[in-house]
């Protein structure tokens, strides 16, 4: 969301008109929709709202080193759900929603998305709690009868949630909304109905003590195993940051021992991000593929710089040596735990579907799908860089030579991934690294000399001097 395409911000600005909809005050409500609204207690709206943007607050803040705790305090929002008519439990989730800190660019939209996508979610699942019944059964202190409203205001709420979050990433990455696998959207629903389910549990706690002779008092209690949640997530937040900060340090040390392919992991990293979307992956799992790419060379750290920045052909010995990175990479990475199937793809992304590829000389399906991925982003970004041994191809050729080895060397379905993903949104790598490549020389470089894998009369699908070095 560094730059929301148009496409993107239409949506937001939608789902924002949607939930200024939800807003409406009751008497509004009644008149346009033709609902019979009850009566607003308007102290306990005002104590929710601040209850919960104190929460969101205090998790959130930077100060405190834990930017978004992923829905800690979403149980406040269903209890206002569970007290409140749907408008006025919509407007709790407002203050906190705009008012706490927003961590990346752009931070207008971002705090708009946020507040729109909350305010739709409480206002769905206030409905669902009313049309079930739900309202009476918390006055009047019914367990059993209050579960199945909740049940049905969670299901509302968690489902709302997904589908507007799916939406903003496909809008925002460029795929369509029909492109993505129904696969991939069931697992995010049903990862995500497991901790609103308890949130809604916590939520139904919070609202039977507020009406209980008890109080609101009694009600906060509610929340104190949401703050050991809180501190639990802080603590792997750090822990992953810490890890983070391990991968970059690592990936800053290739470019600099490798000046010509500096920016070549973020580029890959990318790269791997497209094919994973295209093919409807989740998100965190194109987040671990994005991790793969990222590290793929990691294992250049344990190559001889004069090998990698050597201009002339490689000796069969020299090629040996280059061909150890793979393995010296998986060794630097597999203490890792985080990143999961990217170790095997760092290990294997030089592997080749006809078993022509190394360390292991693996083939088809003993090909990890990661390493499958990587291999073509890899390949592709080989292909459109300037190195000491080869200059930059365009694009389209790239993704012919790409199309015309796939079977081959690469699996048809990633290249065919990146076709697609390329030919809709372009291909803009961002790349941090500062670029201290030397000037392109004025004449072209000679035709390097075909890779022993390359197809007759071609120079190989990585047009590289040889393919090991890429």
């Amino acid at each position: 969301m560094e730059a929301l395409p148009t496409r993107a911000r239409v949506y937001v600005a939608g789902v924002a008109v949607a939930g200024l909809l939800c807003l409406l005050p009751p008497h509004v409500a009644q008149a346009v929709h033709g609902l019979q609204m009850p009566h607003v207690p308007w102290r306990e709206f005002a104590s929710l709202a601040v209850l919960y943007a104190c929460c969101e607050y205090l998790v959130r803040s930077r100060y405190l080193g834990v930017p978004n705790p992923g829905g800690t305090f979403h149980p406040v929002l269903l209890a206002a759900a569970f007290l409140l008519p749907p408008s006025a439990a919509a407007l709790v989730a407002l203050p906190g929603a705009l008012l706490t800190p927003v961590e990346q660019r752009p931070f207008l939209a971002r705090r708009i998305w946020r507040a729109a996508q909350l305010t739709l979610a409480v206002w769905a699942a206030s409905r669902a709690h009313q049309a079930a019944g739900g309202r009476n059964a918390v006055a009047a202190g019914d367990v059993p009868a209050a579960l199945g409203a909740v049940g049905a205001s969670v299901l509302v709420f968690c489902l709302l949630l997904t589908l507007l979050d799916r939406g903003i990433v496909a809008l925002t990455a460029g795929v369509p909304l029909w492109r993505g696998s129904p696969a991939a959207w069931w697992r995010q629903f049903l990862r995500s109905l497991a901790p609103v389910t308890v949130h809604g549990l916590a939520g139904l706690m919070m609202a039977l003590l507020w009406r209980s002779p008890y109080g609101p008092v009694a009600a906060l209690l509610v929340l104190l195993p949401m703050c050991v949640s809180w501190w639990a997530f802080a603590q792997y937040h750090r822990e992953r940051a810490a890890h983070q900060a391990t991968i970059r340090a690592l990936v800053q040390a290739v470019d600099i021992k490798d000046g010509y392919t500096r920016g070549h992991s973020e580029r890959v990293g990318q790269a791997s991000t497209m094919i994973a979307r295209e093919l409807g992956m989740d998100d965190e799992r194109t987040e671990v593929l994005r991790f793969a790419g990222i590290l793929h060379d990691v294992g250049k750290l344990g190559v001889p710089t004069r090998l990698l920045t050597k201009n002339g052909p490689l000796t069969p010995e020299e090629r040996r040596v280059i061909e150890l990175h793979p393995e010296y990479g998986h060794e630097m990475v597999r203490g890792i735990s985080f990143l999961g199937e990217a170790r095997a793809a760092v290990l294997h992304h030089h592997e080749r579907l006809d078993g022509s590829g190394y360390p292991y000389g693996l083939a088809g399906g003993q090909i990890p799908e990661s390493a499958r991925v990587v291999a073509v982003a890899d390949a592709f970004d080989a292909m459109t860089s300037t190195r000491s041994y080869s200059r930059a191809r365009p694009v389209p050729v790239a993704l012919e030579e790409l199309q015309r080895c796939a079977g081959a060397h690469f699996d048809p379905r990633m290249v065919e991934a990146l076709v697609r993903a390329i030919g809709r949104a372009g291909w803009h790598p961002a790349v941090t690294a500062e670029d201290v490549r030397p000037p392109d020389p004025p004449a072209p470089a000679p035709a390097p000399t075909p890779a022993p894998d390359a197809a007759p009369g071609s120079a190989g699908p990585v047009a590289d001097q040889p393919r090991a070095r890429r």
